[in-house]
């Protein structure tokens, strides 16, 4: 799984030019399932997002996780984060799990994250999404699963 990681004072997102999710200071993150992943995929990704101390404390330093500040998460399936563009200048997407797995374990993902406490949006899998997000920093963190 591959996650973008990105600090917010807020979001909202839009589907046919309704309001499905909106948030406050927290973060969106955009979720791309790749083919082979898994549950564990899943958690390793809850954990990290959960976990992530990219929120300043009181004296400037970033020390402080979602948890921790009580942030709220807009929570995005994203396949294009699949995109592979080494070869030419149009993204192949082999690498993106089929839609039916992806959103599996984005649900199922989403949902581990509300466990940790934290306050969960979610967009709509596979729709035409507007987004308009007001980035804090900005701070932006990418985070694969697959590099350890």
């Amino acid at each position: 799984m591959k996650a973008v990681i990105q600090r917010v004072t807020s979001a909202c997102l839009k589907v046919n030019g309704e309001t499905i999710s909106e948030t406050g200071k927290g973060l969106v993150v955009y979720l791309g399932v790749m083919i082979g992943d898994t549950e564990k995929d899943g958690d390793e990704i809850v954990r990290k997002i959960a976990n992530m101390r990219i929120f300043e404390d009181e004296n400037g330093k970033m020390n402080l996780s979602p948890l921790m500040i009580g942030g709220e998460i807009l929570f995005v399936s994203q396949f294009t984060l699949a995109g592979d563009c080494r070869k030419g200048n149009r993204p192949s997407f082999t690498e993106a799990e089929n839609p039916v797995r992806a959103n599996e374990l984005y649900e199922y993902s989403a949902s581990a994250l509300a466990q940790t406490g934290l306050v969960v949006k979610k967009g709509v899998f596979g729709a035409d999404m507007k987004i308009n997000q007001h980035c804090d920093g900005p701070v932006t963190i990418i985070y694969d699963t697959r590099n350890k």
